[in-house]
């Protein structure tokens, strides 16, 4: 009985992991650490986030709930800051994070 609790344990552990690890598409804008979602999607300041990025702060995804997301691969959006986007990511909401697979100016 305890062996059939573990392996169900373990099963039920790496299908959690590998649901929040899955790939994702989704619209939103990169905007920087200290503003955020302050920027709106239909406008999104971009001279704001590029002096603030060229200042320090981090790029962040802002997605179309208002949520925000670190950015683990900030080089993928560098062309992107201020901009609306649609994304190809991998999300950890765990750690409230994406990791960027592709992105291009949304439509």
């Amino acid at each position: 009985m305890k062996r059939v609790v573990c392996v169900l344990t373990a099963t039920f552990a790496l299908t959690a992991m590998a649901a929040s690890a899955a790939g994702t598409t989704g619209k939103g804008w990169i905007s920087d650490s200290m503003c955020g979602a302050k920027h709106s999607a239909s406008a999104p300041n971009k001279a704001c986030v590029q002096k603030c990025i060229a200042g320090g702060e981090k790029p962040v995804f802002v997605d179309a709930k208002n949520t925000v997301w670190t950015i683990d691969n900030p080089d993928a959006v560098k062309s992107f800051y201020g901009d609306q986007v649609k994304v190809s990511m991998t999300t950890n909401a765990t750690a409230k994070s994406v990791h960027i697979t592709s992105v291009a100016a949304a439509q």
